[in-house]
């Protein structure tokens, strides 16, 4: 599977504080859902992701639910977590 250059960018270095939409799927009108249910932080998301036990299925559900992300955004999502938690946790 080929990475976007936000998924690098994002996995390259320690998460701090950045914004949702540094999340490799994220854009600008998911991030702005995700912000205004309180997901407004990498961090925050990536507190889901491990509350559901880094779950690929159960991870993308939610995010299709929270903010109506589709297939594509949903799993590069998944997967820019996935690798950062592979490296850094």
């Amino acid at each position: 599977m080929t990475t976007s250059q936000k998924h690098r960018d994002f996995v390259a270095e320690p998460m701090g504080d950045k914004s949702v939409g540094t999340l490799a799927g994220i854009g600008d009108v998911l991030g702005r859902k995700l912000e205004d249910k309180g997901f407004d932080k990498a961090y925050v998301v990536l507190g889901q992701f491990l509350v559901l036990k880094k779950d690929e299925d159960l991870f993308r559900e939610w995010l299709k639910d929270t903010c109506g992300a589709n297939a594509k955004q949903s799993r590069d999502c998944y997967g820019c977590l996935k690798e950062w938690c592979d490296a850094f946790l």
